[in-house]
């Protein structure tokens, strides 16, 4: 487009074609002294270059093409999905605001790549500036399908991550997948999908009520739904069905594995959950703020279209509070010790190591001894915590209720935890590394259950572990059922009738443990504080 900001300056000085004073005008000059003459003319140029200037801004300002792409390059998301850990990262309302500011807005335009922020002329200019990496692009799916371990009997469920063009749509229960290789390249079925139940145990009895997402593979963007909202960092699409609201079920099908999917990307990634539960979002809130720097999305309820270049569709699991390194469940070698850390940095937890013996004059090791109401009690409950106070210990009894954050703290301000099996034992997570779990396990052959669920995770934290077995003796079963009965000559038959003879039996006894036989027990774990 021509300016006349441009050709006017750049005339030589002379007549024009008709000007009828130029004759005169040329008759006055000459009367003009040349020196004189010489500071006009230099005059004259400087004032012909400003105007050429205020001209020449007004036309880059005002002109469509320079704003065109000026709104393009200013409200383009930044092309790499995740935010230096010196920045502030993005506020979720602050997004919402900048894409109602939709001119250009690559977010309106699911074919147009993300753009880099521009900060200089060169970079506006460089054509390779605005195309994103290949590996952010690339099409890829993998499937993790592991079963079962040798000796642990609970399957693990699909877990898929996916790079590429990533479209979710909660309210059709599908990710689209654009995928230029075809359905045939992936693990997807004749119809081109994958479907998975994003709930991190494979149980039979749960899965059927777990929201059901399918990945269908599209071979072009066109194929799938546009977007109504792009995202710059990866997504994890999860369930909370399932056993939660129970402390032991939230952290092994729930917090571990999302931790384990998650706590590499240092908060940036978004979460979407199906079978949402309110109350359990906002119960876990410190920890769900503690691995993404986003607001949570109900996947249940959620009527748009998000876009990503990264994601996971379940997560991974390894054992339940057991985190052991493996190359696929357990891909960036995290550990329950890491697992440990999380937790007090999501709680503001203060303590990390247990109080020294005689570290200060008077002081005793802390005991806290979880009370349970329902099965499982403790029923000479008094008599213990009597007995502690004997030997040295300053007790407080307390039952785990809803308030996580305030049992987590009253948990790590101990030395000692002590508890029958059960979930309550779950809260040793909290404990400062070196402290001792003391764990009363029941009648019933119960030795793999109180290792694998509790035992090994506590020394895997780094925790000492103390176990106490009750005696038949011990239990209320033999007020149940004849000394001569299975359950007492041999339990292991009460185990091969599956879940529900172990949920009948085993778990509805209450325990009354022998003092003189207990009291060793109790001095080991002062002795273990010690060394």
């Amino acid at each position: 487009m021509a300016s006349t900001a441009y050709s006017r300056p750049s005339k030589p000085p002379g007549p024009a074609t008709g000007d009828r004073r130029g004759p005169r005008l040329a008759k006055e000059l000459g009367k003009i002294e040349p020196k004189k003459l010489g500071i006009g003319l230099v005059a004259g140029c400087c004032l012909a270059l400003l105007t050429y200037l205020s001209f020449a801004r007004l036309f880059a300002i005002y002109s469509p093409v320079f704003d065109s792409s000026a709104l393009v390059l200013r409200n383009a998301p930044p092309a790499t999905t995740t935010v230096p850990a010196t920045e502030t990262p993005p506020v979720q309302q602050k997004t919402e605001v900048e894409e109602q500011k939709d001119v250009t807005d690559p977010e309106a335009d699911p074919n147009m790549t993300n753009l880099p922020e521009a900060t200089s002329k060169d970079e506006q200019e460089d054509p390779a500036a605005t195309k994103p990496a290949p590996a952010a692009t690339e099409a890829k799916i993998t499937c993790d399908e592991n079963g079962v371990d040798k000796g642990f009997p609970y399957a693990r469920p699909p877990v898929c991550k996916l790079t590429g063009d990533i479209r979710i749509s909660p309210k059709e229960k599908t990710m689209y997948f654009v995928n230029p290789s075809g359905s045939g390249a992936g693990p997807f079925d004749a119809n081109g999908e994958k479907k998975i139940r994003p709930f991190a145990r494979k149980d039979d009895f749960l899965l059927p009520g777990v929201v059901e997402v399918t990945i269908k593979s599209v071979s072009s963007p066109e194929a799938a739904p546009q977007c109504t909202r792009r995202h710059d960092v990866p997504v994890v699409v999860f369930s909370v069905a399932g056993y939660t609201d129970n402390f032991f079920h939230d952290n092994t099908d729930v917090l571990i594995p999302l931790f384990l999917t998650t706590a590499h990307l240092k908060g940036e990634v978004q979460l979407l959950i199906t079978n949402f539960k309110p109350w359990w979002v906002h119960k876990f809130t410190p920890l769900l703020k503690m691995l993404s720097n986003y607001d949570v999305i109900n996947f249940d309820k959620d009527e748009g279209v998000h876009c990503f270049r990264a994601g996971h569709l379940g997560m991974y699991r390894d054992r339940d509070l057991i985190i052991s390194p493996h190359p696929t469940r357990n891909p960036h070698n995290y550990s329950m010790v890491d697992y440990n850390r999380f937790l007090r940095r999501a709680f503001a937890l203060p303590r990390d190591a247990p109080a020294v013996l005689g570290e200060e004059t008077g002081a005793k090791p802390k005991m806290l001894i979880i009370e349970r109401k329902g099965t499982r009690k403790l029923l000479n409950l008094r008599e213990v915590s009597a007995m502690c106070e004997q030997l040295g210990f300053a007790v407080t009894v307390a039952e785990a209720g809803a308030d996580v954050r305030g049992f987590a703290e009253r948990v790590n301000a101990a030395d000692v935890l002590l508890a029958v099996h059960g979930a309550g034992l779950t809260n040793q997570i909290f404990l400062p590394t070196g402290a001792v779990l003391v764990q009363i396990v029941p009648w019933g052959k119960m030795d793999w259950m109180a290792t694998n669920f509790y035992g090994q995770p506590a020394r895997d934290m780094r925790l000492r572990y103390v176990e106490y077995y009750v005696s038949e003796e011990e239990t209320t079963l033999k007020d149940k059922y004849p000394r001569d009965h299975y359950v007492f000559k041999d339990p292991m038959r009460i185990h091969g009738q599956g879940w529900p003879a172990i949920a009948e039996i085993i778990m509805k006894q209450d325990v009354m443990v022998n003092m003189t036989r207990f009291k060793p027990f109790l001095l080991k774990a002062l002795d273990e504080l010690q060394e």
